[in-house]
């Protein structure tokens, strides 16, 4: 007896992924992290740290302070309280840390292969990751250096010296401080795609970030170039409220629209170095 015939459905492929339904897994992985709590919130209590310890200094030492250094503590010294540059340095590190081990993590568990298994469009994945980190590391920005600047001046404001955020160039300041931050994490993520190694990616990342400007001079046009180019140099050049004034002369200036630039350009060429490089190496 024959048997009856199987009558076979076509399968049913299923419908890609939407966009936001990637947000969302991303946003669940970068928070499943420890790391990225204890990252940023111990790298933010630091740097404000560093800013109200700097803010406490100045305060106490003001009635030893001559003439001079009062004349000018608005708004030199005063906004360089609010955003020292160790503390500027401890954000970049902790940023760019985040961004790394958001694209290395996957790498080092093998995490990335159940992931473009499960969602083949790999540039749709990276640019899920980059959008979460951007978001969460402006928040984080944002907090951090608004933060310091309203402690700082606070305590300032003690010896009549502090500076309020309508003050020219003040929101300039704090702006870029918080954009340094995702920024940094994504110059981070673009190395992380590169090399896809946790430690060595670190590496480089601090060595682009915090060591790559000490390499260069304003002794020449061509080395201050390069070095107004760097991300630290753009946000140190956006904090510098008195940028070439009070007798302090700069041999080869840049202005704020280059550093401007300068900020935007390593974003945007981080961001599509890891969207290119994911797409094209294998896993």
């Amino acid at each position: 007896m024959t048997a009856p015939a199987r009558t076979v459905r076509p399968g049913v492929p299923e419908p890609p992924a939407r966009f936001r339904d990637l947000l969302a897994a991303e946003w669940t992985k970068l928070w499943s992290l420890r790391s990225t709590y204890w990252t940023l919130l111990l790298s933010g209590l630091l740097v404000v740290g560093l800013n109200v310890n700097a803010a406490v200094a100045d305060h106490h030492n003001w009635p030893h302070y001559d003439a001079d250094i009062r004349a000018i503590f608005v708004p030199i010294w005063a906004m360089r309280d609010a955003f020292t540059q160790v503390a500027g340095l401890v954000l970049m590190l902790a940023a760019g840390s985040v961004g790394a081990i958001t694209i290395t993590g996957e790498y080092g568990t093998g995490l990335v292969r159940t992931t473009f298994a499960a969602v083949p469009a790999r540039r749709s994945v990276v640019a899920a990751k980059l959008v979460d980190v951007t978001v969460v590391m402006l928040g984080y920005g944002a907090l951090v250096a608004g933060a310091s600047f309203w402690v700082t001046q606070a305590i300032l404001s003690g010896r009549h010296v502090g500076m309020s955020i309508g003050y020219p160039g003040a929101f300039q300041a704090v702006a870029a401080s918080a954009l340094l931050a995702p920024v940094s994490a994504l110059v981070g993520m673009g190395l992380g795609a590169i090399i896809r190694h946790g430690a060595a990616t670190m590496v480089i990342t601090t060595a682009v970030l915090l060591l790559l400007p000490l390499c260069f001079t304003d002794h020449y046009r061509w080395t201050a170039d390069v070095k107004h180019a760097l991300p630290a140099s753009a946000w140190g050049r956006l904090i510098d409220v008195g940028y070439g004034r009070f007798g302090f002369a700069v041999r080869h200036p840049t202005t704020t629209t280059e550093a401007w630039i300068a900020l935007a350009s390593w974003a945007i060429a981080a961001a599509a170095v890891a969207v290119t490089v994911v797409h094209h190496r294998d896993v």
